[in-house]
């Protein structure tokens, strides 16, 4: 970090505190739930025309229109060196339409509150402001992939491919999700999601059980497999979360099914749960179970590439007499897909907060503007 000023960093944007704050309140007021296609578009529309404001027109604008989940904006921005920066940054929320009617959003003294705040606007303004902080210092910034994703909490499935191909040749990736009690974010659990179907016979329960082959009773003891194969002491945890079968309670079940969420922290625990989904079969002949799901996300494991990233933003922001931690989660985001590359990645440089997902979501201001100076920091760090 030799002859880069994050305090000047931070100086500057406290002086701008008050456009970020704005910045914020304006995109926090833009409704962009995952599940409106409409409000999504209207929402990537008026992120675009904000950024293009802020940052000046990008050098290559690529729009990849999904049809059924938000669309994924690619802008590419031009700077010293070779390799490019790809920050990531997910437009989508989990609120849906018509939550600000009764929450709108608020700011008490250092705390903003609002639907998406944490999670994950206030990342993005922060990412937006760290560049405009580094020209307006003279400082140079490497060339910047910003890449907008409509459909992060439900799984990133139209946008994965495209977060990948943008990540493939990037020098690091930069994800502005929000932080975990201030600390980034250097391993992520990988997420897998499986639907396990179980085919039994019916029969009269009272006349003839002996005839029937319990779907119920087959599907109990897959979740008890299921649920044996967690071993949290390796950071592994499965769940089967619902459970649904059966037509009248005097008729042997004909069918049954169940929702699994997987959490694991190494490829080799995702191996192994592999191939305990794989090895699941029926406990009587006459019955059948077929599973189908698989791997939402990958594993993030803290790598060389990871620790050496982190590494940057612990002297950014050593700067500013903040000692940066580091932690590992066991939610996953699209920093996960890019990890799995081999790709250096640091997640959690967005938001100081609290509250994903809930009605006390909130961001802290003074954060923002330590947080954007940090970004800067290290986004100084790979120019050149």
């Amino acid at each position: 970090m030799a002859g880069v000023d994050v305090e000047a960093f931070r100086g500057w944007l406290a002086g701008h505190g008050d456009d970020m704050v704005a910045d914020l309140v304006a995109y926090a007021e833009q409704e962009t739930p995952s599940d409106d296609s409409a409000l999504l578009a209207a929402g990537l529309a008026q992120i675009e025309g904000w950024v293009t404001e802020r940052l000046g027109a990008p050098g290559s604008r690529v729009l990849h229109e999904s049809g059924e989940h938000g669309d994924v904006l690619v802008l590419d921005y031009e700077g010293a060196g070779e390799r490019s920066l790809t920050l990531l940054a997910h437009y989508d929320t989990v609120w849906s339409a018509g939550t600000l009617a009764d929450w709108p959003v608020r700011i008490d003294g250092d705390r903003l509150t609002g639907p998406g705040v944490f999670d994950m606007k206030a990342g993005l303004v922060q990412a937006v402001w760290a560049v405009r902080a580094l020209r307006a210092a003279g400082v140079d910034h490497p060339p910047l992939r910003l890449l907008l994703n409509g459909d992060e909490e439900i799984g990133s499935p139209f946008s994965r491919p495209l977060i990948e191909k943008a990540s493939a040749d990037a020098a690091a990736v930069l994800v502005f999700e929000a932080a975990a009690g201030g600390a980034v974010k250097t391993a992520r659990k990988g997420v897998g999601l499986w639907d396990v179907h179980v085919r039994g016979v019916e029969s009269h329960a009272g006349l003839d059980p002996a005839a029937g082959a319990s779907a119920i009773d087959e599907l109990a003891r897959l979740v008890r497999t299921l649920h044996d194969a967690t071993d949290l002491e390796a950071g592994t945890s499965v769940n089967v979360g619902v459970v649904r079968g059966g037509t009248r309670v005097n008729v042997v079940a004909g069918r049954a099914e169940a929702g699994v969420d997987v959490r694991v922290r190494t490829a080799a625990e995702q191996a192994r749960i592999d191939a305990v989904v794989a090895g699941l079969r029926a406990h009587d002949r006459r019955a059948e179970v077929t599973t189908t799901g698989g791997w939402n996300r990958p594993v993030m494991e803290r790598s060389e590439g990871i620790a050496a990233v982190y590494a940057l933003a612990r002297a950014a922001a050593a700067q500013l007499g903040v000692d940066l931690a580091e932690t590992a989660v066991g939610g996953a985001s699209d920093g996960n897909f890019a990890a799995a590359l081999g790709r250096p990645v640091l997640d959690g440089l967005g938001a100081v907060g609290a509250g994903a997902h809930a009605r006390h979501e909130h961001v802290s201001i003074e954060g923002m503007i330590e947080r954007a100076a940090v970004a800067a920091g290290v986004l100084a760090a790979f120019a050149g």
